[in-house]
């Protein structure tokens, strides 16, 4: 092989790694330029949330909804901050807000849609549980695992819930829990076990 044939090999070869390389980088910026609008703004949300940044998980949340109104994800991480501030009232008006939406705008092969549904019902029972509406939490518990039960099976898989660590880690177990002590004659339920209340942790989506 004389020179310039090894001068043209070695040109074809970087020719082709630099086109691989282009498309990977365009690949990439156009998969970051067709996202639907408030994507972006729901994971900084949902970053924010986790390092318990509220203000500006909140502020994250509004940019998400302003750019597509009833963003689900925003809609949810939204209700999560609000779980996490302890302001109930808030957080059941946007869970409340997003069960409709969604009720009514869900298509039947929209696994991720399905799911969030489940968990915006699972995090309601959460309120109505805390606010000790125990027959509603069951309700929307029941609910939740009869939508999806996968995505609220269990810590961290798609929902916020209750973790009682000696009792129940799990809405189908806290359900369960629930509807055994509805059972029995009020002047027997325990309900509620400082203790165990007090060990509760909540379990944020792991994707919005």
């Amino acid at each position: 092989m004389n020179v310039n044939a090894k001068v043209l090999k070695r040109f074809i070869i970087y020719m082709a790694i630099l086109t691989f390389v282009m498309f990977t980088i365009w690949g990439f910026v156009r998969s970051f330029m067709d996202r639907p609008p408030g994507d972006y703004e729901t994971e900084v949300c949902d970053i924010r949330l986790k390092d318990k940044k509220y203000d500006q998980a909140l502020k994250a949340a509004e940019k998400a909804l302003n750019k597509t109104p009833y963003h689900r994800g925003a809609m949810m991480c939204k209700a999560l901050i609000f779980i996490s501030k302890k302001n109930y009232t808030k957080a059941d008006k946007i869970l409340s807000e997003l069960i409709i939406f969604l009720e009514k705008n869900l298509e039947d092969d929209d696994k991720t849609g399905i799911g969030t549904l489940a968990a915006a019902y699972a995090n309601r029972g959460i309120i109505k549980d805390r606010n000790k509406n125990y027959e509603g939490a069951l309700k929307d518990y029941v609910k939740a695992l009869g939508i999806d039960h996968e995505s609220v099976a269990g810590p961290g898989l798609g929902t916020v819930i209750l973790n009682y660590k000696f009792k129940s880690s799990s809405v189908k177990e806290r359900a369960l829990y629930l509807n055994e002590q509805l059972q029995l004659p009020e002047e027997e339920r325990i309900l509620s076990i400082k203790e165990l209340d007090e060990g509760q942790v909540m379990h944020k989506p792991g994707k919005l």
